[in-house]
């Protein structure tokens, strides 16, 4: 499959289990992979017959703007299911880091949903 990748997109959002560390948004970079047929996109040099990779990079950046999260988990679900319905992508794989623990150089999360045949919408 055809894939856009979108490597160590730097966000600020607001998400730990402590209250504490949700009081500040903390840095995280997320990678990404869109899964993405280039056949028409590349027969006419057409963006509209793919996927802007930079209006998904905006959205992203501002994603987190007056939300907050417990968990990697959930942030990373709810942005895989956005990507699917707002970009009628076929699949796409989520890795979200962040530096919270001292001991570590990152923690993170790796995800991977598909759009339900048809529906636009993730399974």
């Amino acid at each position: 499959m055809d894939t856009i990748l979108i490597k160590e997109l730097e966000v600020w959002y607001r998400v730990g289990v402590p209250d504490l560390e949700r009081a500040e948004p903390q840095r995280l970079l997320i990678d990404i992979g869109i899964e993405h047929p280039f056949d028409a996109a590349a027969s006419g040099d057409d963006l509209e017959q793919t996927v802007d990779y930079s209006a998904v990079c905006r959205q992203l950046v501002s994603f987190g703007e007056g939300r907050s999260w417990r968990l990697l988990e959930t942030l990373s679900v709810e942005i895989a299911e956005t990507l699917i319905r707002n970009y009628r992508i076929r699949a796409v794989t989520l890795e979200i880091r962040k530096f919270i623990l001292p001991e570590t150089r990152y923690v993170g999360v790796r995800i991977r949903r598909e759009a339900a045949a048809g529906s636009g919408e993730a399974r």
